[in-house]
């Protein structure tokens, strides 16, 4: 039996991660929860699942981690603020079920220096897609990543028809049901941007060799291009409980957590380019990326301003790139990294898009 600790237990990620466990009773044990305000939700499920340690905020969370025995920590908590805890859970050599990209991308080094092989397990569904694509074949044989993109609710707009998009808009995806920050970072494309760092940092391949390709039936969770020209692709029905399957007990599957595809009846896959004239965002990322140090720390951190900004009216929605572009040109890296000097550089970053979003009032 796994023995899980779940932190961010009443987001979107930790409530399905307990669905697949209150599923699998003999197969899981909750040995630890935590939650970032939802006090009462969190005491509900510590009693539904006889959990005696728990933690509220990202703090209690990371000590939570380092004081609770457990075989697989899930870290769920939304933003950079779960780097403590993803280092907790690295340095304590428990296996990390990775949902919050944030912390491995601001991280960065300090995550990837310290973390063992194997011992993080993606959960996002295109990363989990190409864990399980990579295990066709090896390291040397791939030729590229290809993370599938739905295009969020604004696929096939002009750059220019952009500027009068509404926060209601940019909430309303096709395909996932998700938080404010999540839901308008899929639109602008900079939470794809996120995840092609992601992917470099998790599978070592250079960013020229991880493409985008949008995909707007969510199908296709992402690909793995081989050298033989094979490319393996993992599909299912867009549903987050199987990559967090996966990550509880990779690489084990567990039975019956999602539906399968339908082959009975007629359906069609599209892919298309994604324009990064209307959609900077990846290219941003990419930049960012090779840029290393802290400057995915500033990338990450005048995003939230921005999209907190758009969804206040003070800023329109091409805007959020700008800023985060600007904000991204104007920062000087420091020498070293540590977890200091990223908490400096994201509050510096946080000032500078301020700044920038005052100045184009």
């Amino acid at each position: 039996m796994r023995r899980v600790l779940i932190l961010g237990s009443t987001g979107s990620i930790g409530t399905q991660a307990l669905d697949v466990i209150r599923a699998n009773p003999t197969r899981f044990e909750v040995v630890g929860l935590s939650a970032g305000s939802n006090r009462a939700l969190l005491e509900a499920q510590a009693a539904e699942f006889g959990v005696a340690d728990t933690a509220l905020g990202a703090d209690e969370a990371e000590q939570l981690v380092r004081d609770v025995e457990a075989d697989v920590v899930l870290n769920g908590i939304t933003g950079s603020v779960g780097l403590g805890p993803t280092l907790a859970a690295l340095e304590t050599g428990r296996t990390l079920a990775l949902a919050n990209k944030e912390s491995l991308i601001v991280g960065g080094d300090l995550v990837t220096a310290i973390a063992a092989p194997g011992q993080i397990v993606p959960v996002d569904s295109e990363h989990s897609a190409i864990a399980q694509a990579l295990r066709s074949g090896s390291s040397e044989e791939v030729r590229r990543l290809v993370l599938t993109a739905s295009g969020g609710p604004f696929r096939g707009r002009t750059r220019a028809s952009l500027a009068d998009v509404t926060p209601a808009e940019a909430l309303a995806h096709p395909t996932w049901d998700m938080g404010r920050v999540v839901t308008t970072n899929s639109a602008t494309l900079v939470n794809k941007g996120l995840e092609v760092i992601e992917a470099h940092l998790l599978f070592d391949v250079p960013y020229d060799r991880i493409d985008v390709v949008v995909h707007p039936q969510s199908i296709v969770h992402s690909m793995v291009e081989y050298t033989d020209g094979s490319t393996i692709a993992q599909a299912s029905p867009p549903d987050m409980r199987l990559p967090i399957s996966l990550g509880l007990d990779w690489p084990h599957r567990v039975s019956g957590v999602g539906r399968p595809l339908d082959w009975t009846v007629a359906t069609s896959w599209t892919f298309e380019p994604l324009d990064e004239g209307a959609f900077p965002a990846v290219r941003l990322a990419k930049q960012v990326g090779r840029a290393g140090g802290t400057f995915p720390a500033v990338f990450n951190a005048a995003n939230e301003q921005a999209v907190d900004a758009f969804h206040e009216g003070a800023l329109t929605f091409p805007g959020i790139v700008e800023t985060i572009e600007s904000v991204v040109d104007a920062h000087e890296a420091p020498g070293e990294l540590t977890r200091e000097s990223l908490a400096a550089a994201e509050a510096w970053a946080r000032r500078a898009a301020d700044r920038a979003i005052r100045a184009r009032l």
